[in-house]
């Protein structure tokens, strides 16, 4: 009863306390923290800003947006937005003047001019034969209207919810029948409000299920009241300590319910079904718990270290994420061992019953079983060894052929709302992800306007423009560009690079129109600039092909005294996190699978039998492997994650299994009988913890989150996977121990 005094009072301590509940998303907190092109980035945006604090709005009707009345309301949408405290800028071409070189200096005129039908027809014919504007601040269709908010740098999760629900209002109360938005400050929102509900849902239906299972395997009312308390309280104090050290509940939060829930269960059907195999054999109740306990101390000890050991790897990726939910997920399998270590013994005293119910039915149909599964499994093991063998070189090959690929929205479907809607300005208006190139003048040229440098700056945009099908580029050449257009009457077709003698002549008005552009190019020092446009989502993979190809064709076609460029921007950082992770995740896991090798070796005091602790558990994250090849699963950041959970959970039951049989062995038994005995006893409960286990994880694929979804299936697979090694590779791979167990024994009364 000390244990129960002690958890009411760490539990009165938390709520004194007073934890409180934070959700968060930040998707930079993915990016490989000790990475090179981090800190380059991080250098980049001290001078050029963040290139992913803006909002993208379109706003249309089926007519088309040449409409005076339309671009009446869309005019007051931007100037009530222009006036919200977290807007820097707006940008359209609502507003927009372009400047014409004449013999007098430079006038201006309106880019879109409405004020009489003959000047918007004008317009229209105009701008839909820019290549600055079509396709990037007007739709090629003329359907839609693109205004770009540029919000507040670096803003805060709090301070973006509070501006896109004003600027969803603005567009609400607005006329304008048809808008889209898509942004950062939209994507962290939606993604935080996806995140609040699927938290409250998957531990809620988690916990429906465990109370089914429970009924379903004890049958008794005790047999579900004591687990509910127990996981509910190691369940509190984790999320607790979490939101008392300042951590909020992100994206990855979401299967920590699930993954302690299934953990501590499985650890309590052991526990419970030992002890009611004491009652059954007449043991009296206060023995029965202390042997239970004595029996079972170090194997669900053991469980649960190798498990948070699994997670706590996750401590050596770059990620800050996913050291948090590494570490977090560790310390909260360690608090849930904590809580049934100091409960369960108290409420079996004063829940259970004094004797166990009998159902001999039930328990003859488990000695059946089991003894049928033994007796084939070792009557074929030609057969069982043959299958283990192909199905494992069939998940090798399938291994090496699986390609690393992640996208922007990763973790929300394809046919999700919000996909929909990035997708929408991916089509219209040449992408909604930002791309970054960081450009630098060489030792030959003067700055990054020098004309030479302009035209090696040529060679690299028209790559752009065709490898990555981007939108309108904004470039030092864009600027000079429009100048040249504005030297020749405003005509759109001289928006090209110009010749030596029309070069010298907009020269004169280079700087001041490098002080009134919207977008900042250069430094200072003009040494250096940007080239900014927007591509659409391809994934990482076809990035990193092309970014391959580009950095090929600059060192041909580029001479580098002329023109340096490094790619650069927070999309460029997103594609290289998913292979950065992915590769320390692999590491991560090998470390992992290391230290319970040792564990092992050093618990059953043989480097063997430590091998075959691990076989049955690597084997599974092969086959895993086999069903991401067949199901076209793709490897990234969010599925190398699964890989680490799976194979900590998994190796529950092979210790669970070792441990009985060592204890048996210890006992004097030979291996044979010694094998017999524990594939009896231990086979009932990991096959319950299993299916306690796959049930578990299987909820989490009705998530709309991709990462819940795929640790849902293949975490579930991989567990299945598990079960069918321990029950039929285990005890073939431990019968030619015999001779290892006698040479141990007789050691050890020599």
């Amino acid at each position: 009863m000390l244990g129960l005094g002690l958890a009411a009072l760490i539990s009165v301590l938390f709520v004194i306390l007073q934890p409180q509940v934070k959700f968060d998303y930040d998707f930079e907190q993915f990016f490989p923290q000790d990475d090179e092109e981090l800190r380059f980035y991080q250098e980049f945006r001290t001078t050029f800003g963040n290139d992913n604090d803006y909002l993208l709005i379109a706003l249309g009707q089926e007519r088309g947006v040449f409409d005076q009345e339309f671009l009446d309301e869309a005019l007051a949408i931007q100037d009530k937005i222009q006036a919200l405290d977290l807007v820097e800028a707006v940008f359209s071409l609502l507003e927009l003047e372009e400047p014409i070189i004449g013999a007098l200096g430079v006038s201006y005129r309106n880019a879109l001019d409405w004020s009489s039908d003959q000047k918007l027809e004008q317009s229209k014919k105009r701008l839909l034969s820019h290549p600055q504007y079509a396709g990037n601040l007007i739709s090629q269709d003329g359907d839609y209207l693109l205004l770009m908010v540029s919000n507040k740098q670096r803003i805060s999760k709090e301070e973006g919810d509070v501006l896109n629900l004003a600027i969803k209002e603005i567009l609400s109360d607005s006329e304008i029948p048809l808008f889209y938005t898509a942004g950062k400050i939209k994507a962290q929102g939606e993604f935080v409000d996806l995140l609040q509900a699927e938290f409250g849902f998957f531990l809620a239906i988690s916990f429906v299920l465990i109370l089914l299972l429970l009924f379903l395997i004890f049958r008794t009312w005790w047999g579900v009241l004591l687990p509910v308390i127990v996981l509910s309280v190691g369940i509190g104090w984790t999320i607790a300590l979490i939101l008392l050290t300042g951590k909020a509940l992100d994206v990855m939060s979401v299967m920590q319910p699930t993954i302690l829930l299934v953990i501590g269960l499985s650890a309590l059907v052991h526990l419970l079904s030992y002890y009611l195999k004491y009652l059954g054999n007449g043991v009296e109740k206060s023995k029965a718990i202390a042997l239970t306990f004595k029996e079972l101390f170090l194997a669900v000890f053991l469980t649960c270290f190798t498990t948070a050991l699994g997670f706590s790897t996750m401590y050596f990726t770059s990620a800050v994420s996913l050291k948090q939910f590494g570490l977090y997920t560790a310390l909260g399998v360690m608090v849930m061992f904590l809580a049934v270590l100091l409960i369960t013994p108290g409420l079996l005293h004063l829940f259970s019953p004094l004797k166990a119910a009998e159902n001999d039915r039930f328990k003859e149909f488990w000695r059946v079983y089991l003894g049928d599964a033994l007796r084939w499994t070792w009557g074929n093991r030609k057969l069982v060894l043959s299958v283990f063998s192909i199905l494992t070189i069939f998940s090798i090959f399938a291994l090496s052929d699986l390609k690393i690929n992640g996208y922007l929205l990763d973790n929300l479907p394809r046919d999700h709302e919000l996909v929909q809607e990035f997708e929408f300005f991916d089509r219209e208006f040449g992408g909604s992800k930002p791309l970054e190139i960081f450009l630098e003048a060489g030792e030959e040229v003067e700055d990054v306007f020098d004309l030479e440098f302009l035209r090696a700056l040529d060679k690299v945009e028209h790559f752009v423009t065709e490898h990555y099908e981007s939108g309108v580029i904004i470039s030092p050449l864009s600027l000079v560009k429009a100048l040249n257009q504005a030297q020749n009457g405003g005509n759109p077709k001289a928006y090209d690079l110009p010749s030596r003698g029309q070069y010298q002549r907009i020269q004169p008005y280079l700087d001041q129109a490098l002080l009134q552009s919207n977008f900042k190019l250069s430094d200072s020092t003009k040494r250096i600039g940007r080239l900014s446009t927007r591509t659409a989502d391809m994934g990482s993979h076809r990035s990193f092909e092309i970014k391959r190809d580009l950095e090929t064709f600059v060192k041909q076609e580029v001479d580098p005294e002329i023109l340096k460029i490094q790619l650069t921007g927070t999309s460029n950082l997103i594609d290289k996190s998913h292979e950065t992770i992915s590769t320390q995740m692999a590491r991560g896991l090998g470390v992992a699978i290391i230290l319970v090798g040792i564990i092992a070796g050093f618990l059953f005091r043989s480097w063997r039998i430590s091998l075959m602790v691990l076989n049955p558990n690597v084997l599974p994250l092969l086959w895993m492997c086999g069903v991401m090849w067949l199901l076209d699963i793709e490897l990234k950041l969010t599925t190398a994650v699964i890989f680490t959970v799976a194979f900590g959970i998994a190796v529950d039951d092979s210790i669970h299994f070792m441990t009985k049989l060592y204890n048996e062995l210890g006992k004097g038994k030979r291996l044979l009988y010694a094998l017999k005995r524990t594939y009896m006893e231990t086979g009932k409960a990991i096959i319950l913890t299993t299916i306690i286990l796959v049930s578990g994880f299987a909820i989490l694929t009705l998530s709309e989150f991709g990462v819940t979804f795929y640790a849902g299936l293949l975490i579930s697979l991989a567990l299945f996977f598990a079960l069918i090694a321990d029950l039929l590779l285990l005890p073939i791979l431990l019968l030619p121990m015999d001779k290892v167990w006698r040479e141990k024994r007789r050691r050890k009364n020599a």
